[in-house]
């Protein structure tokens, strides 16, 4: 297990809700740790993939009668984790007291969310999702080969758009970036109102370039959003960062829009397969592979100042995951 206790102590999704169907099973990873997930009776549970008896994997196992049963030989487990049957030795299951490890369990945005600790707050979700003016879509998860700081420090630079999203040659008149200011929000880092010259819509109803502003928003340590807007309409961007071991993670992105963008919940989701497609090399080849915290240990400009306000909030939590 990779064990920091502020990472340990979060939440992080491991699956669409839809992937654990009623009476299936299926296998995730967090953390460095094995994880079975199965459904019963509307219920979904996230355990240690592994029986007590032998350590064979319960993701190969069945779901037979609310229980979940090992592959191997054949042990019984209740909703609660509980061996409740052993099948060469009957009069032994309950002296045995043999349980599962459970963990704990949310369902939001379509996506199953697992802590491997005790979280004293709920799954980080920006306000936009819950508000029936918007329309809401998931894309992902993405793999990158990154430590999971690396990944969300890339979501929130500001000044990477045009040179890694943008067109082939951008314009050199357009790269120039002014100052913004970044507070201390709730969660953690916020940057308001950073004004950027932008294409908001295209099409022949399209606005053509116009001046579209953005917040940034630190909500955990590895979950992230931004908000652009024009003329009150919204686009709204969380990125979940999933650790799923040492230098590997997964990246689900929730989207939120209160307007009619032309465009199917199949297109924004391809739009952003492309966008991340493209962060995913980038990221990869960054060294060191570790964030480092250090304030002289890279050269930070006016338009990193998001970025090195992350770095500093990681320092302050005593974050140790995917730091140096």
């Amino acid at each position: 297990m990779l064990n920091d206790p502020v990472i340990l102590n979060d939440w992080h999704a491991v699956a669409r809700a839809s992937e654990v169907e009623e009476g299936r099973v299926r296998a995730a990873r967090l953390l460095g740790v094995d994880i079975v997930l199965w459904s019963d009776s509307g219920t979904v549970h996230a355990w240690r993939d592994q029986c007590r008896h032998r350590g064979a994997k319960l993701s190969l196992g069945s779901v037979q009668d609310g229980c979940l049963v090992c592959p191997y030989h054949g042990w019984r487990y209740d909703g609660a984790g509980a061996c409740i049957h052993v099948p060469s030795h009957p009069e032994l299951a309950e002296p045995l007291r043999a349980r599962a490890e459970v963990f704990r369990v949310q369902l939001r945005c379509g996506l199953v969310w697992v802590s491997l600790g005790a979280p004293s707050h709920g799954v980080p979700i920006p306000p936009e999702w819950d508000d029936p003016s918007f329309r809401t879509v998931v894309s992902g998860p993405y793999r990158f080969r990154a430590w999971g700081t690396r990944v969300l420090e890339n979501f929130l630079d500001v000044g990477h758009y045009p040179f890694v999203h943008g067109a082939p040659q951008p314009d050199p008149g357009r790269l120039a970036m002014g100052d913004y200011r970044v507070e201390e929000g709730p969660g953690g880092p916020v940057a308001r109102d950073i004004r950027v010259r932008r294409v908001w819509r295209d099409g022949p109803d399209g606005t053509g370039e116009v001046d579209v502003l953005y917040t940034y928003r630190v909500l955990r340590p590895l979950a992230g959003s931004f908000t652009k807007s024009h003329a009150g309409e919204k686009f709204s961007m969380m990125d979940a960062v999933t650790p799923v071991d040492e230098a590997e993670s997964l990246v689900w992105t929730l989207m939120a829009v209160n307007y009619d963008t032309g465009e199917s919940d199949r297109e924004l989701v391809g739009y952003q397969d492309r966008v991340t497609g493209q962060d995913v090399p980038i990221v990869e080849s960054q060294r060191p592979a570790l964030l480092p915290l250090e304030p002289g240990a890279e050269i930070h400009l006016p338009s990193d100042a998001m970025a090195a306000a992350y770095r500093r909030w990681l320092r302050k939590l005593g974050v140790a995951y995917g730091v140096r």
